[in-house]
């Protein structure tokens, strides 16, 4: 890759990339779905259930950090995909009430996700 000068031309020399940001921009988010999972089960109503299954996902996906079975690119994989399922409890309580239509909607993407950390833990690629 080739830097560009101050007017947008090339200057001819090859840039020295630092992805020190990105890697910590990966840590950063997947601390603040971790965060915002722990915070959710602390502030749960008594009528819904505090999510320990998505905090249990959580702490696989650390372990997996941890140990170097999952990539920086399968970590924000499924640090989205945990992120998707709390937008999607936040909105089926949105009106007050989690219908059982929602809740088994919500029980879908969390079996999906397990399937998900599963077998990309076990897919034979490290850091």
């Amino acid at each position: 890759m080739l830097c560009r000068d101050g007017a947008g031309n090339h200057a001819g020399t090859t840039c020295n990339l630092d992805l020190e940001p990105f890697a910590m921009s990966f840590r950063t988010l997947f601390a603040s779905i971790l965060a915002a999972t722990s915070f959710v089960a602390v502030t749960a109503s008594a009528d819904a259930p505090a999510p320990v299954r998505q905090v249990r996902q959580a702490a696989r996906i650390e372990q997996g950090v941890a140990t170097g079975e999952l990539t920086r690119g399968e970590t924000a994989k499924l640090a989205a995909q945990q992120a998707h399922v709390q937008v999607a409890k936040v909105k089926a309580r949105a009106d007050g009430v989690v219908t059982a239509r929602e809740r088994a909607r919500l029980d879908r993407m969390q079996d999906k996700n397990s399937r998900t950390i599963y077998r990309l833990k076990h897919n034979g690629r490290s850091r």
